[in-house]
């Protein structure tokens, strides 16, 4: 034994591991065979592990198979883990083994280690510490819990705000009318509080459905051990651990109906992972209609102005560009990528175990985190303060001349078809070349062109 290094052995034999380090053995042969990404596992999912590892030895001690004394050491050195105390101690890149028993392993021997520290006990990484567990249930477990606590206790609330924010906006601007837009072309006018309110609607929506996954992701493995039977553990474990990390994060978890659908398959984080790109499509939605809409000043729609949050360009003074929808546009672009990755792995359930776990985990909590952060950053830097351009509004909203949709009851499709030709041709206001081309007369041009009017629907006689 050296200065830099202790020697630790596995039932493989012995190795060097790293003086100072919590983990053992099995840790430090992952840290040697995979030094691929140097990416390690994400915090929420440490978070989820260590959480696991408290509620099984509670259960553990519940049931008689830990004494009290390595139960509660085994606990508080869990909780070490979830809280983020040693996460330097979580070296193990996430491209590994496929069911993800490194990283499994290395929750083990760092809780083991800080427990012996505590208690001076003889805590083992597999006897005590993963007792009644496997790393088939555990890490899917894992990947469950984390994504559960992510979506309700950041995403659900972030978004929560944003269609709050929305909504205060749509209601201040409820009867500002503009011009309407299909295929990016003028059509018939609708207010921002239309307008805004479907972004509303989009957003819960998207809540709606995500918490009608997280239904299914509330059902753990946790207690199918190695292949879905619950070999070597008690078959009250499954149920008590779901029951214990209720407890332990006031979350509704309970025990799968069929362990072996929880090992073999990934199919609940295929659903959220689809229900998370579904999101990433209406927030990709509403910024370009933001960056359209602020689009300009001066050569484009200009409808609206964006904050200014920073300069636009190294090149050119005074650019202000709409930095906030970029962003948005690029978590939305990162979202679907990674549901992609998502999707595969999950395809990966060969037999009774699926075999790209860490994949999984890493993108799916990274889509749930990065969604969380720009959705609060889009309600606050963009939506909340942008400002409307009044004078633009009704300078398109007179010079429209699809507002003569509006006029068909009264004079048919291929004589507004006409009038709507005329008002291009000459660049003239609808009413002025209505009031030429129709017996419509000029008070009932504008009752019937009335633009707010427009936004109310139905048949205008």
């Amino acid at each position: 034994m050296t200065t830099e290094y202790r020697i630790e052995h596995d039932s493989m034999g012995e190795l060097e591991v790293p003086a100072l380090a919590l983990w053992g053995a099995q840790t430090q042969r992952a840290v040697q065979n995979f030094p691929i990404s140097g990416l390690t596992m994400p915090r929420e999912f440490i978070r989820a592990l260590g959480l696991i590892k408290e509620a099984s030895a509670m259960v553990n001690l519940e049931l008689g198979l830990l004494d009290e004394a390595k139960a509660t050491a085994i606990i508080n050195a869990s909780r070490a883990v979830s809280s983020g105390k040693v996460d330097e101690h979580f070296p193990i890149d996430v491209f590994q083994t496929g069911s993800g028993t490194s990283t499994n392993m290395n929750a083990n021997e760092v809780i083991s280690s800080l427990a012996k520290r505590e208690s001076s006990l003889d805590v083992h990484p597999n006897d005590d510490v993963n007792l009644g567990q496997s790393s088939n249930d555990v890490i899917p477990t894992a990947i469950q819990v984390s994504a559960t606590l992510v979506a309700t206790e950041k995403l659900i609330p972030s978004l929560l705000h944003l269609a709050e924010t929305i909504d205060i906006k749509a209601e201040e601007l409820a009867d500002q009318v503009k011009t309407g837009r299909t295929h990016l072309m003028d059509a018939m006018p609708v207010t921002f509080g239309q307008e805004l309110g479907c972004w509303s609607k989009q957003i819960r929506s998207n809540v709606k459905r995500i918490r009608s996954a997280l239904t299914r992701m509330r059902q753990l493995p946790q207690g199918g051990t190695a292949v879905g039977t619950g070999i070597n553990t008690h078959p009250e474990f499954g149920p008590r651990v779901s029951a214990a990390l209720q407890k332990l994060t006031r979350i509704k978890f309970r025990p799968s109906d069929n362990y072996f659908e929880g090992i073999s398959s990934q199919d609940v984080s295929v659903e959220l992972s689809g229900q998370l790109k579904t999101l990433a499509c209406t927030l990709m939605k509403i910024a370009n209609d933001l960056r359209l809409m602020n689009s300009g000043p001066l050569a484009g729609i200009s409808e609206i102005e964006l904050p200014a949050l920073q300069p636009g360009s190294s090149i050119m003074p005074g650019k202000v560009n709409p930095v906030v929808p970029e962003a948005v546009c690029m978590v939305a672009a990162q979202v679907i990528g990674n549901d992609a990755t998502v999707t595969i792995a999950g395809q990966s359930g060969l037999f009774q175990l699926n075999v790209m776990l860490p994949v999984i985990a890493l993108n799916l909590l990274q889509s749930l985190e990065i969604l969380s952060s720009v959705s609060n950053v889009l309600a606050d830097k963009a939506i909340s303060g942008f400002t409307v351009r009044h004078k633009i509004l009704q300078k398109a909203l007179e010079r429209n001349p699809i507002l003569v949709t509006a006029l068909n009851p009264a004079i048919g499709y291929e004589l507004g078809a006409a009038t709507a030709k005329k008002a291009y041709e000459k660049g003239q206001p609808i009413k002025k070349v209505a009031l030429n081309m129709t017996k419509l007369s000029a008070k009932e041009l504008d009752r019937l062109l009335d633009p707010l009017e427009l936004t109310k629907g139905g048949i205008k006689s």
